[in-house]
């Protein structure tokens, strides 16, 4: 337990209920209140609202190409930037802060002031709308920027050599990433940057001249331009960005993530809000056991006071401003908000090299609720004390980057050396990170690294790898870590690996990136009571590869090449029918480009598809398009397969995935329905739910009309909503059981239906549901493995015992019968379970076609 506390330690869900209540008896002007918890859980635990994204939004998301790299060259790097149209309906005008339109006016402006700021634009944003970094250093010629780069290269790549260079010693330029506004209704970052930027434009004292002579300041303006101008946590696809660092399926969480390989920033600040008061991380275990937390804790301990100080020393009082002091959670609460996740934006930057990484939540709230209640000099009031609080969090950072350059750098070098040396990690404890107190046995994680892990391929004697392998592959490429091929079969650990082979030596800079991603994780339950979101993401589990552990063994001399991409997959035999199997999202989607061509493709007995030969050049061209493999087949299929159209009340994840897979999708919900939808003239065919229908809030007439239409097409549903609208509709014959709602993880399952033939043996639950007591008719598909089910994640039973994953072993977690399907699982959550998608579409085509088969007969 912690020692050293500046308040009484406490969970982070009582001290922000506390507070909260604290700022609702103030009778100062304004006083503020702060939200609940400083997270916002997407899925029906929480949030039950169905996602309404544009197809175009998700159509950016999947097509957009990434920001094309520039030859190196000096600073400054200036660009006149055409401006936008004025929005008189951006949210952040009622808060008297900048609108999105007028960033790109600002940005022109500040070029102009000196030599030392420079624009880029990094891509764009699912809603189309440009993304805009701003660097901030002293001039560069292009032979100094080439010099920049090569000790920036040097750093990660030989870290050995790094160490000893004076040059880098010397000359280095310690990068600095200021991230703003990555939740669009958290405005004042961007405005407090702006602000820091203009003073370092123009600043003539030592103090500064020294700072950029010796840094370069990155600052992503907007990290969500969409949510900035519509007043929403999330960007225009529904997608909480701060969520998807893992899976990076969309254009803003991809230019962050260049963003952080480009620049490798050693110190990073991630400005959020609100919380009251101001937090700061570090944060409260469980702590991340895949990076160098003994570094990481040193320097963000010690930039996270220089901000506490800053923040405190503005003078804002609970009596006079309604804000209270600011907080380290590290320091002053034991649990609730911890950096256990690689989904946040500090926890993914430590990955690559950033040793100093916070979330700051500012601290008075002017969302949500604020936003419509409050009377707007009350919100500016409160939105000026915001931007003044993160602006003192960036100036002192940037103190303590001037103060402390040689030990962030050194320490960033530290982190590659261990991986790449295949050092054991450090221990955190009062001797390994003097300074910090508090530290005790809860802080310690650490992890095992393996030797290598090995992607197999999917057929040796092809040597062609599956999509799901090439997707993975390619995933990890994108986040910087190093992947081989093996030219030939070779032998590690005892044990004989075929040919095409790929390969990921753990002996690396980024091993904490590679093993973050691949490993299983760990069941964490035991640990801390409460999590702040999710706690296992395993791609090695839930992408549908064959990834295979190898503990020990020695790769000097294996047959292995360096690759730059995966090796495409994409194969069309030369004569016969054509088998596709759908166990991949990429299959899928190659399916459904065919049936939009109106091929006619038919189901197989396994349930795979089969295409004529007549579709040769259509099925070569889909398999071009989505790099799938389709094989040699005598068989002509039995039923045809038609395209479907999918009326959906689901959420933003689940939405996009339908889209990523192809599939045409009318977005749907109780408002929706109750507004007079046509379901005659929608032309869906089957209804998918899991958010923001409930039958018993629909007007009389649009529930006749819903229940005509499941009568004669189906439903899938997934989770408590859709469960409940099976029983309240009086379809399926389950009884649903609900787990603890507070409970995720990768969950091990058993595999026994045709809907999910050929799925992995993982899957992923969110406040997990079963099904018991099976009517006639009802067939199981899948269920939770027996025993403990949760392989990595945090999954407790509730007070009274129930709802735990002993509560849960061996029973059903989908189910199907009666043109039904229903899903107690999350096999689309986030967009991130790739492995698992399948599932659903052939849920779909199931239950379409079972339709389908009836009323044609």
């Amino acid at each position: 337990m912690r020692t050293t506390r500046s308040v009484p330690a406490r969970p982070a869900l009582i001290v922000t209920l506390a507070l909260a209540t604290a700022g609702s008896l103030l009778l100062a002007p304004g006083a503020a209140g702060a939200d609940p918890l400083p997270v916002t859980r997407e899925g029906s635990a929480v949030d039950d609202r169905a996602a309404r994204a544009p197809a175009s939004a998700a159509r950016r998301a999947l097509t957009a190409d990434s920001a094309a790299g520039t030859a190196t060259r000096g600073y400054p790097r200036r660009q006149t930037l055409s401006p936008d149209a004025r929005n008189p309906g951006d949210k952040s005008l009622k808060l008297g802060l900048t609108p999105y339109h007028a960033i790109a006016p600002k940005l022109n402006a500040l070029q102009r002031l000196g030599d030392r700021v420079s624009v880029e634009v990094t891509g764009r944003s699912a809603g189309g709308r440009r993304l805009y970094l701003v660097t901030v250093t002293a001039p560069e010629t292009t032979r100094q920027a080439r010099a920049q780069e090569r000790m920036r290269d040097l750093i990660e790549n030989a870290p050995i050599a790094a160490a000893k260079s004076r040059e880098i010693k010397r000359e280095y330029k310690a990068p600095v990433f200021v991230n703003n506004n990555i939740h669009g209704n958290e405005w004042e970052g961007t405005d407090a940057s702006l602000k820091v930027i203009e003073q370092l434009a123009t600043a003539k004292d030592a103090k500064t001249r020294d700072l950029l002579a010796h840094s370069r300041l990155y600052f992503n303006v907007t990290a969500n331009p969409d949510g900035r101008i519509a007043g929403t946590r999330a960007n225009a696809n529904g997608f909480d960005l701060n969520r998807d660092f893992v899976t990076a399926s969309q254009p803003e969480t991809r230019a962050m993530r260049r963003i952080e390989l480009g620049k490798q920033p050693a110190v990073l600040l991630d400005l959020h809000g609100y919380v009251n008061g101001t937090l700061i991380e570090p944060t409260t275990p469980p702590h991340g056991e895949n990076y160098e937390y003994d570094l990481f804790l040193k320097n963000s301990y010690a930039n996270a006071l220089g901000m506490e100080s800053a923040v405190n020393a503005l003078g804002y009082t609970p009596a006079k401003d309604g804000v209270e002091a600011a907080q380290i959670p590290f320091r002053d609460q034991e649990e609730g908000w911890d950096d256990w996740p690689p989904i946040f934006t500090p926890q993914y930057a430590a990955f690559h090299g950033t040793v100093a990484a916070h979330t700051v939540e500012i601290p008075l709230a002017v969302n949500n609720e604020e936003y419509d209640e409050l009377p707007v000099p009350e919100l500016r009031r409160r939105s000026a004390v915001n931007t003044a609080v993160a602006g003192a969090a960036i100036r002192a950072t940037l103190d303590h980057v001037r103060e402390h350059r040689g030990t962030l750098v050194a320490d960033q070098i530290e982190v590659f050396r261990r991986g790449a040396t295949g050092a054991a990690q450090v221990p955190v404890s009062p001797r390994t990170v003097p300074g910090v107190p508090g530290i005790g046995p809860e802080d310690v994680y650490t992890t095992t690294f393996p030797r290598a892990y090995v992607i197999p391929p999917a057929g040796a004697r092809t040597q062609r790898s599956g999509p799901a392998a090439a997707r993975l592959v390619d995933h990890l490429l994108a986040n910087g870590v190093r992947v081989t091929r093996a030219t030939r079969p070779f032998r590690l650990d005892g044990r004989t690996h075929p040919g095409g082979s790929y390969v990921v030596d753990m002996h690396q800079p980024k091993r904490g990136m590679a093993n973050v991603l691949l490993a299983d994780g760990r069941d964490i339950s035991g640990k801390v009571s409460v999590m702040y979101d999710i706690s296992g993401w395993s791609l090695g589990s839930l992408w549908g590869a064959t990834v295979e552990r190898v503990p020990s063994g020695s790769l000097h001399g294996a047959p292995l090449r360096a690759v730059s991409e995966a090796v495409r997959v994409a194969h069309v035999p030369a004569q016969g029918n054509l088998r596709l199997r759908l166990t991949d999202p990429r299959e899928i989607a190659a399916l459904n480009s065919l049936l939009r061509q109106g091929v006619p493709v038919r189901r197989a007995a396994d349930g795979s598809a089969i295409v004529p030969a007549s579709a040769r050049r259509e099925a070569r061209t889909a398999a071009r398009t989505h790099d799938v493999s389709f094989t040699a087949t005598r068989q002509s299929g039995t039923a045809p397969l038609h395209r479907l159209r999918v009326a959906a009340a689901v959420t933003p994840g689940e939405l996009f995935a339908l889209r990523e897979m192809g599939f045409d999708v009318a977005p749907v919900s109780t408002a929706v329905l109750n507004a007079g939808f046509d379901w005659r003239t929608s032309g869906a065919d089957v209804l998918f739910v899991s958010a923001g229908l409930d039958r018993a809030a629909l007007t009389a007439p649009a529930r006749r009309a819903l229940d005509t239409f499941l009568d004669g097409h189906g439903l899938v549903g997934r989770g408590a909503t859709g469960a409940a609208l099976n029983a309240a509709a009086g379809r399926l014959a389950v009884k649903p059981v609900e787990g603890n709602a507070d409970a995720n993880g990768v969950v091990k399952v058993t595999n026994t239906g045709g809907i999910t033939r050929g799925a992995p043996d993982h899957g992923f639950v969110y406040a997990p549901l079963w099904f018991t007591d099976p009517g006639p008719g009802v067939r199981v598909e899948q269920s939770y493995a027996t025993g403990n089910p949760l392989v990595s994640g945090h999954w407790r039973p509730l007070g009274d015992g129930t709802g735990g994953p002993a509560a849960a072993s061996g029973q059903a977690s989908v189910v199907s019968g009666d043109r039904t399907v229903l899903f107690g699982t999350e096999p689309l959550f986030r967009d991130h379970p790739k492995g698992e998608f399948p599932q659903v579409a052939r849920a779909l085509f199931t239950v379409a076609h079972s339709a389908s088969v009836k009323e044609s007969g």
